[in-house]
């Protein structure tokens, strides 16, 4: 019989995109009063490679990465994807199409994830078949592995996770993530 080892603590990560930059500043004010600290921020990265959230969402999209300085327990990434739903809407505008009905378009999109020593996993309320499921609606993605010294894309990893900058950036945080896995652990 195995033993039971249960898991480390994890890098929170919170991708974030959106056409507008005020949206940018009033997402991380939201996402910095439920999960803490922002410890670390990429570049903005042109959302270019699909036009999934253009309809909705307009033009000219960007994203940005960001990650949290306080570890959480993997666990808890289906009720961060909730919780992150609920923030989607609060920060939303509603459209009148006709007296009956109204649509509500996103002005931000946040897609959450955690990081660890070996992986980067991102949650998704879509099933697929790299996907596994968590709970409350809530599915699972390795998006990148951690192989010879760096992160690499799998054959389903986004576009978006498979540029340099942001293989580097989550390389960066891995380096972050490392050291406070030490000062934990000594």
């Amino acid at each position: 019989m195995g033993q039971i080892f249960y898991p480390k603590p994890v890098k929170l990560i919170f991708s974030i995109i959106s056409a507008r930059e005020e949206m940018f500043i009033e997402a991380k004010n939201c996402l910095t009063n439920y999960f803490g600290k922002i410890d670390m921020e990429s570049n903005y990265q042109a959302f270019d490679f699909t036009d999934y959230y253009q309809k909705e969402m307009g033009e000219y999209l960007n994203q940005k990465l960001v990650s949290f300085q306080e570890l959480i327990l993997p666990h808890r990434l289906s009720q961060i994807k909730n919780d992150s739903n609920q923030l989607e809407l609060c920060l939303s505008r509603e459209i009148n199409q006709n007296k009956a009905a109204k649509q509500i378009k996103r002005k931000v999109n946040f897609d959450p994830g955690y990081l660890t020593l070996s992986k980067f996993i991102l949650a998704s309320t879509k099933n697929g078949p790299a996907r596994i499921y968590l709970k409350q609606g809530i599915y699972a993605e390795i998006t990148l592995r951690f192989t010879n010294k760096s992160f690499c894309p799998l054959e389903w990893t986004y576009r978006n996770y498979q540029t340099d900058s942001y293989i580097a950036f989550l390389n960066q945080v891995r380096e972050n993530y490392r050291k406070q896995l030490k000062n934990i652990i000594e």
